[in-house]
C-alpha cells in the first residue's frame, strides 16, 4: 500500500482511539464525582506505526489483506491502575460497557509470560461511523499498575535494541525486575487503606488551597 492507502485504512483506527481515551477517561471522572476511589490513574492510546505493523505482519505470516481481521493491537489503549485489585474492577467495568464487545481476554497477571511481563489484555470490537457507514475496530485494551507499566516500557526499549534476542545477563537481570515490580506492588496492596486515606487528606488540603479556605 502506498502512503494514501496507508492513511486511509488507518483513519478508522486513529478515530476508535481518540473516542475511547475520551470515553475510558470519562469513567475516571465519573467514579471522582461520587467521592469514591478511581481505579483508573490514566489512560493513554496509540495507533500502531506502520513499519511496526508490516514487520509484525511478516514475524505472523499474515498478509497485508488479511491484517484488518487479525492483528488486534493496530488500535491500542492502555488503562493505569494503582493496585493489582484495581485491575479487575476495571475489567469488569469494561464487560458491562454497550459500547464495545468484548471478544478476548489474556490474563498476564496470574500466568506471565516467561520473560516476566504482567499485564491484563482485553480484544474488544468497537463501531466506529464513517462516511460510507459503521465500521467494526478491533482494539486492544492494556490494564496494568504503574509498576507493571514502568518495567514493560522498559522491555520494549530493550527488545527493539537487542531484536527480542536478550543477553543472558539482560534477560535475568529483567526477570529479577519483573519479580521487584510484582512484590511492589503486593506491597502496596498491603497498605492500600493507608494509602487512599493519605491521599484523601493531601486532596483535601490542595482544594482548600485551591479556594482560599485554608
Amino acid at each position: 500500500m502506498d502512503t494514501k492507502q496507508w492513511d486511509l485504512f488507518l483513519a478508522p483506527y486513529k478515530q476508535a482511539v481518540e473516542e475511547l481515551k475520551v470515553k475510558l477517561r470519562g469513567m475516571r471522572s465519573q467514579l471522582e464525582l461520587e467521592h469514591s476511589h478511581s481505579p483508573i490513574e490514566f489512560v493513554t492510546g496509540r495507533v500502531k506505526p506502520i513499519p511496526s505493523i508490516i514487520d509484525k505482519a511478516k514475524r505472523k505470516k499474515m498478509s497485508i489483506q488479511s491484517i484488518e481481521d487479525e492483528m488486534q493491537d493496530i488500535a491500542g489503549l492502555r488503562m493505569m491502575c494503582q493496585f493489582v485489585d484495581d485491575i479487575k474492577r476495571v475489567v469488569e467495568m469494561l464487560r458491562i460497557r454497550n459500547d464495545l464487545k468484548i471478544v478476548e481476554e489474556r490474563d498476564y497477571i496470574t500466568s506471565k509470560k516467561d520473560s516476566g511481563y504482567r499485564s491484563y489484555h482485553v480484544v474488544a470490537t468497537y463501531p466506529v461511523q464513517t462516511i460510507t457507514g459503521e465500521k467494526n475496530i478491533l482494539v486492544e485494551i492494556q490494564i496494568r499498575t504503574l509498576a507493571m507499566n514502568f518495567w514493560a516500557t522498559i522491555e520494549h526499549s530493550l527488545n527493539y535494541k537487542y531484536s527480542g534476542n536478550f543477553p543472558d545477563d539482560i534477560n535475568w537481570r529483567l526477570q529479577r525486575a519483573a519479580e521487584a515490580a510484582y512484590r511492589l506492588d503486593e506491597e502496596m496492596s498491603q497498605i492500600r487503606e493507608e494509602i487512599q486515606e493519605a491521599q484523601a487528606i493531601f486532596s483535601r488540603k490542595t482544594d482548600k488551597k485551591e479556594t482560599g479556605k485554608e
